[in-house]
């Protein structure tokens, strides 16, 4: 009982983590590269979009992959192909997302060329700018497409398994499919991902503090280990 409850919180602060290390990772490189004059702005804060960079690259995709690691042993009885399905989403998104970085990576040495052309530097260095920050946005939304598909396992399973109460459950699914939605839009260019990303960013950082504060249903723990 006492290892449930330790998993059941730290799947809650790595929820948190996971928004806090890729939302200030990317906060840094897009307060960068989306500003004016944005490649000799790169050039200048070179070190900057790495920290943004190592921050949404390695320790993101630690707490990341860590969300279905944690869960897979409580979840694996109630359903082992949705969670070995939960599982397999979660490194997939991870992974696409690192893909990501790799364009935003590539706009240091784009910045260098971009210097070293000097007053002879033509538009195409604009155009490579714009399809480095394009290629990390595309990235970012399939990962978050990835992600979405093993949320909606994820609250099937802890709706099956009653580990939190059902409202939360039906909450996420419902959130998640239209968080899915929101990043296809967004990959037909029709901007609402941000807006239909709240009622699914919203059950996660609920179950987050419900999970560091209340824990899972010790009910459905023990009806789990005696089934």
């Amino acid at each position: 009982m006492n290892s449930n409850k330790l998993a059941a919180r730290f799947f809650g602060i790595f929820f948190i983590l996971a928004f806090i290390t890729y939302g200030a990772g990317s906060g840094i490189v897009a307060s960068i590269a989306n500003e004016a004059n944005s490649l000799a702005n790169i050039y200048a804060n070179k070190s900057s979009i790495v920290m943004g960079v190592l921050s949404m690259a390695l320790l993101h995709s630690f707490v990341n992959i860590g969300l279905p690691v944690i869960m897979f042993p409580i979840l694996k009885s109630t359903n082992e192909r949705f969670t070995y399905a939960y599982l397999s989403a979660g490194i997939a998104a991870t992974v696409v997302l690192i893909s990501g970085t790799v364009f935003t990576l590539l706009l240091l040495p784009l910045s260098d060329a971009y210097m070293e052309a000097g007053s002879a530097a033509g538009g195409h260095f604009e155009t490579l700018r714009l399809l480095s920050v394009k290629g990390g946005f595309y990235a970012y939304q399939l990962g978050m497409a990835i992600w979405g598909i093993g949320g909606l396992f994820l609250t099937t399973l802890l709706y099956k398994s009653t580990l939190v109460p059902r409202f939360i459950s039906v909450w996420g699914f419902i959130g998640y499919l239209i968080f899915i939605a929101g990043t296809i839009l967004e990959l037909y260019g029709i901007g609402y991902g941000v807006q239909l990303a709240l009622p699914g960013g919203l059950f996660e950082i609920f179950l987050s503090f419900w999970l560091i504060i209340k824990g899972f249903n010790s009910s459905a723990i023990v009806s789990e280990m005696t089934s």
